[in-house]
């Protein structure tokens, strides 16, 4: 796998960087405070970690490569999404998931979001962006990784189901490649951004908020 990203992913490097300083600016950083403690699960390249403005950042991944793509100032961790062991309890306030669960099983999903309720305050944010397999069917499988299909729908069943309640749902945001349609520029994106109405056309990718359940469902 880590063969297969770096192939897929070392041409359009500095062009998908630019674009992450303009989604994090002017869109992400909106639900990160200055003195906020952030965590980027599944970092892969940290483009979110990198780019984002707190106070401590760390950047998780099984990928021991993180170390190396993550920027200075930035704590990395190598460890599996269902397995935070080096990271306390109700110690984060923002937990940042991009573009990862359609990678690992339903089981892992619902493992992971376990254990990121088990590292966030209680008054702590997940942010997941995530592909919408009901915007880009055709394309959801061009990838010979992704092996679960994810819509906003059942994003929403399994966060119930790990004891979140969704704050926020922009069921069509990003498009779903930056290899396809519009924006790849960060000008365009930052244009994209401010027009909510070309999210309804070209988003394929969901964004959710979910915050910890103010009383769990397991009791």
């Amino acid at each position: 796998m880590k063969t297969l990203y770096s192939n897929r992913f070392f041409a359009e490097e500095a062009q998908r960087d630019g674009i992450w300083q303009v989604l994090c600016s002017d869109f992400f950083q909106r639900w990160v405070e200055p003195q906020a403690t952030v965590l980027d699960l599944a970092a892969g390249h940290c483009e979110f970690i990198n780019n984002i403005k707190a106070a401590r950042r760390i950047a998780v991944d099984l990928n021991p490569d993180v170390e190396v793509r993550a920027a200075a100032g930035v704590e990395t961790h190598v460890l599996r999404s269902d397995a935070l062991e080096t990271i306390p309890d109700a110690s984060i306030d923002v937990v940042f998931i991009s573009n990862f669960f359609e990678h690992i099983t339903r089981e892992a999903i619902l493992s992971t979001l376990v254990e990121v309720r088990r590292v966030l305050k209680p008054t702590g944010q997940l942010l997941v962006l995530q592909p919408n397999v009901r915007f880009c069917a055709r394309d959801y499988w061009q990838f010979f990784d992704h092996i679960t299909p994810i819509d906003d729908r059942a994003l929403v069943e399994a966060f119930l189901a790990t004891d979140f309640e969704v704050t926020k749902t922009i069921a069509r945001f990003l498009p779903y490649s930056t290899k396809g349609r519009l924006p790849s520029t960060p000008n365009l994106v930052r244009l994209y951004l401010r027009f909510p109405l070309a999210w309804r056309i070209l988003g394929a990718q969901t964004f959710m908020i979910a915050k910890p359940a103010t009383v769990s469902l397991g009791n």
